[in-house]
């Protein structure tokens, strides 16, 4: 699951321009998960031809098998390691073994029986690769599907909090270079967090003498008041989000907070008023736009 420096500044590109930035993952959401879903069927393709005997359960053979990576099993069996991190307040691989043969069980019966009481379905799933072709029944193909349903749900997830936290740190230092503010007035601070689908979580800071203001930086849609109450909660002086309510705008200037609503018309530019509130030395950009991001990507993604 990667997000590549190309789609950061693609995003990054877009919130400063006011324009949408969700095309950019979801773009690497399909194209990851197609891949997925190709290399999958290639193995299911596999899997059934290798099956020597008709009565024994060859996806759980296959694809419960103790020797995959424990994050495979866990999608295989219809789960994903987060889910059972959650359940259990572990994802040892042990836990996930046991966790996905249980719930491959439950599954497996779940769809036997639906099958049963949906007697007038036919459904038959035919997969054909390099000229090999396999059937699988109702119940085979349920199980497939509900597999990509999940690998799906998991990439759509792992990849808009990686979005959100690749951004934050070079969006914060791209705003600060637009107003030509002194790297003696700015900092970052990285935390580890190897629970997490990302590396790292990022603090950024913007300097005055000896204090330190909190940024914060959220891409949500508007009318998702959880991002903006989590801010709040953390003491944050300045907010940069993608889009804000009027009752988000409101809060926040009634708590003192500085926000930067980028989704409208030169919306970045609001983050000058920020600067000249807590005093951070800073000049007026009156700059191109697209050439001055072109510069200042070369600087921080080299």
């Amino acid at each position: 699951m990667t997000l590549t420096e190309q789609v950061a500044k693609n995003i990054i590109r877009k919130l400063l321009k006011g324009e949408d930035y969700r095309i950019e993952v979801v773009t690497l959401i399909n194209a990851e998960f197609l891949q997925f879903a190709i290399d999958f069927f290639k193995k299911v393709v596999e899997a059934k031809l290798q099956s020597k005997d008709i009565t024994v359960d060859w996806y759980k053979e296959a694809f419960l098998n103790p020797n995959l990576p424990a994050k495979e099993i866990a999608i295989n069996s219809g789960l994903n390691k987060k889910t059972i991190h959650n359940m259990f307040n572990s994802s040892t691989k042990e836990i996930i073994i046991d966790a996905a043969n249980e719930h491959y069980d439950v599954l497996y019966e779940s769809i036997k029986n639906l099958v049963e009481t949906e007697h007038e379905l036919d459904l038959t799933l035919t997969i054909k690769f390099k000229g090999v072709s396999v059937d699988l029944s109702v119940s085979e193909s349920l199980i497939v599907i509900n597999t990509l349903a999940v690998k799906r749900a998991e990439l759509r997830s792992g990849l808009w909090s990686t979005a959100g936290k690749r951004v934050e740190h070079p969006l914060m230092l791209t705003l600060c270079k637009l107003y030509s503010v002194d790297e003696s007035n700015y900092k970052s601070i990285f935390k580890k967090d190897k629970n997490k689908g990302f590396d790292r979580e990022v603090d950024f800071y913007l300097i005055k003498d000896d204090r330190e203001y909190l940024c914060e930086v959220k891409l949500m849609g508007r009318g998702n008041p959880e991002s903006a109450d989590a801010v709040i909660a953390r003491a944050t002086n300045v907010f940069v989000a993608d889009k804000l309510s009027i009752q988000n705008k409101n809060q926040l200037d009634d708590l003192g907070i500085n926000w930067v609503e980028l989704r409208c018309e030169n919306g970045y530019k609001r983050f000058k008023k920020a600067l000249e509130n807590l005093g951070i030395p800073h000049k007026d950009y009156e700059g191109n736009l697209e050439k001055d991001l072109d510069n200042i990507f070369s600087e921080l993604f080299s």
